[in-house]
C-alpha cells in the first residue's frame, strides 16, 4: 500500500536529524576514543599499554588524551598487528585485543605474505556496520524519491553467508558476515534471501537471482559495479528486455565501494531504462567509515560516534618509506588538526580491536564543517579497475617468482588497467634483456597473481578479461626516465601508470 511508503518516509525525515550534528567532530571522537579504550581496559592488549592510566587524561581539557595515547600505543601495520596480537586470537586466546573470544575473521585482499589478511569482527562491530547502514537509508529522505520506493527490495550482491570454519572460528567476506547477521526486521526487504546468499559458487548465485529477479520489488541495488554489471547483463539476455527497469520499475538507487564507478558508468547507463542515483559507500573490512550522506556530491561523509576513532597522518614523505610504507615515528593527527585539500593516511582504532592501525587509503577533506571526504588512492600504488585490488607487493612477488622459474632477469615492469570491450584488462610492460616468450610469461604472472590475491582470482573470472603483456629493452625503460630528467639511483620507475602518464608512456615506447 502506497502510505506504508508515505509514512516510512515521513519517519525517516524526522530520525535523520538525530545523528551527530549537535556535537564537534572532536567531542565526538574524544568520546569515541574513551568509550573504545574502556571496553578494552581489561585485555591484554589494554593491560600491556596501561589503558587505565591514558584514561586518567580524558579528565584534562584539550587533548592530553590524545597526546598520552599515540605516546604509549605504537602504530600497527596488519604484519605488526597480526603477528604480536591478532594471531593469538585465532588460536581461540580470549581477551587479546578486545573482550572475549573472536568468533569471525574477515578475509581481505593480500599482500605478498599471504593470500588474505584477515580482520578480526566482533558483535559490537557487526552492530556498528548495520547503524551505519541504517543512517545511510535514512540519508534517502534528501532524495527525490516517490514513496513506492520505499516499500520496494534491496537486493545486496556480495560474498557468501556460508562460512568456513576454522578451528575456533570462522572467516568469510565481510559481506557475507554481515549478511547472514542481519536484523529480523531487515529480512523483509532484503534480497535474495538467505538460501540464495548462501551459495559459494559464483555463476550459481547469479543464475539463480537471474531466475528470481522478475518476482522481485527492487528498488535498491547494493554491490561492487563488476558484478552488478554482469547481473544486469544476464537478466536482460534471460528475460529477453531492453533495459532492467522493464523488470524493476522501481529501482532508484544503486549503492556502490570498492571501487570508482567512473569507468562504468557509460556502459551501466546503457542497461537502465532512466536515471537513478549513485551512491557510495566507504566500508572496509575494518568498519563503516564513511557513507554519501547527499545528492547530488561525489563526497561522503565520515562516521564520527560509531565505534571508530581516526588519526590522520599527512601523506608526506618525511612519514612513508619510498614503498609506501608507514614510518614508526610519523606525524599524527586528530580531526581537529586536518585542513581542507590535503591528503591523509587513515590509522583505525575499532571495536574490533584494532589500535592505531594504518588501513592504506589516502583521503582529502572537501569540507571540515560537515567531515565530508573522498578517497584518493592507496599508500602503496595500487591497481583496482573492478575490485582485483592489486597491490605493488603482489606485482612484485609475481615477477619475482617467474623470473626465477624462467630463469631470466626483470630488473624493470609497469601496469596500466585498460578497457577490454566493456570489461576490463590488465597491460603488462616487462623491461628485461632475456630471451622470453611473452604468452609463457604472462600465463606464469597470472598464474602466480591468482594465488596470491583472492580478490584478483574472483575478477579474472569476471570483470578482468585479459591480461597483455609486451616485453620491451631495459633500455626503453631507462630512456624514459631520461626523457623525464629523472636520472639517479632516488628516482624508480613507476609500477603502476594510468591516465595522462600512460597515454605518455605508450606514445614514448612506439618511437
Amino acid at each position: 500500500m502506497a502510505i506504508i511508503g508515505t509514512l516510512l518516509k515521513k519517519g525517516i525525515k524526522l530520525r535523520e536529524n538525530l545523528h551527530q550534528e549537535y556535537s564537534s567532530p572532536f567531542d565526538l571522537q574524544k568520546q569515541e576514543l574513551k568509550e573504545l579504550m574502556i571496553s578494552a581496559s581489561q585485555t591484554e592488549f589494554g593491560k600491556y599499554y596501561d589503558f587505565d592510566t591514558i584514561l586518567g587524561k580524558f579528565r584534562k581539557s584539550g587533548n592530553a588524551f590524545y597526546q598520552a595515547y599515540k605516546t604509549v600505543v605504537p602504530i600497527h601495520d596488519y604484519n605488526k598487528i597480526y603477528n604480536e596480537w591478532w594471531q593469538l586470537t585465532q588460536k581461540g586466546a580470549k581477551n587479546i585485543c578486545w573482550p572475549g573470544r573472536m568468533k569471525y575473521f574477515a578475509l581481505s585482499s593480500g599482500t605478498s605474505e599471504s593470500a588474505s589478511k584477515h580482520i578480526p569482527v566482533t558483535k559490537e562491530m557487526t552492530k556498528a556496520i548495520q547503524r551505519t547502514s541504517i543512517r545511510q537509508i535514512l540519508s534517502l529522505s534528501k532524495y527525490d524519491l516517490p514513496s513506492s520506493f520505499f516499500e520496494a527490495g534491496i537486493l545486496m550482491i556480495g560474498g557468501s553467508t556460508h562460512l568456513n570454519k576454522k578451528g575456533s572460528f570462522f572467516e568469510g567476506d565481510l559481506s557475507g558476515i554481515q549478511a547472514a547477521r542481519l536484523p529480523f526486521w531487515f529480512q523483509h526487504f532484503y534480497k535474495p534471501g538467505k538460501k540464495i546468499a548462501k551459495s559459494r559458487n559464483w555463476d550459481s548465485k547469479l543464475n539463480q537471482i537471474v531466475r528470481k529477479a522478475h518476482d522481485w520489488d527492487i528498488g535498491i541495488v547494493v554491490g561492487v559495479p563488476a558484478w552488478i554489471q554482469i547481473l544486469i547483463e544476464k537478466i536482460l539476455a534471460y528475460y529477453k528486455v531492453k533495459h532492467i527497469h522493464e523488470i524493476w520499475p522501481n529501482l532508484r538507487v544503486y549503492v556502490h565501494g570498492g571501487v570508482s564507478m567512473d569507468p562504468y558508468r557509460k556502459s551501466f547507463e546503457k542497461l537502465l531504462g532512466r536515471p537513478i542515483y549513485y551512491i557510495e559507500t566507504y566500508l572496509a573490512s575494518e568498519g563503516f567509515i564513511a557513507y554519501q550522506a547527499l545528492p547530488k556530491r561525489k563526497t561522503m561523509r565520515l562516521v564520527l560516534n560509531n565505534g571508530l576513532f581516526y588519526e590522520f597522518v599527512p601523506f608526506e614523505d618525511k612519514n612513508f618509506l619510498p614503498s609506501g610504507e608507514i614510518k614508526p615515528e610519523a606525524e599524527t593527527l586528530l580531526i581537529d588538526q586536518v585542513e581542507e585539500g590535503k591528503e591523509y593516511a587513515l590509522l583505525l582504532s575499532t571495536c574490533a580491536g584494532a589500535w592505531r592501525y594504518i588501513i592504506g587509503d589516502i583521503i582529502k577533506f572537501t569540507s571540515l564543517e560537515e567531515s565530508e571526504i573522498v578517497i584518493t588512492g592507496r599508500t602503496k600504488h595500487f591497481l583496482s579497475l573492478c575490485g582485483e585490488h592489486l597491490s605493488v607487493d603482489n606485482m612484485n612477488k609475481a615477477i619475482e617468482l617467474a623470473s626465477d622459474e624462467l630463469n631470466i632477469s626483470i630488473p624493470e615492469f609497469t601496469v596500466a588497467g585498460i578497457p577490454h570491450g566493456t570489461l576490463f584488462a590488465h597491460h603488462w610492460y616487462i623491461g628485461t634483456n632475456d630471451k622470453v616468450d611473452a604468452k609463457i610469461l604472462k600465463e606464469k604472472i597470472d598464474s602466480h597473481l591468482k594465488v596470491l590475491n583472492d580478490d584478483y582470482a574472483v575478477e579474472r573470472s569476471a570483470a578482468l578479461k585479459e591480461v597483455v603483456v609486451d616485453v620491451l629493452p631495459l633500455q626503453k625503460f631507462h630512456d624514459y626516465l631520461s626523457s623525464k630528467g629523472k636520472v639517479g639511483g632516488q628516482n624508480k620507475f613507476p609500477r603502476v601508470m594510468k591516465n595522462a602518464q600512460l597515454e605518455e608512456w605508450a606514445s614514448f615506447i612506439k618511437r
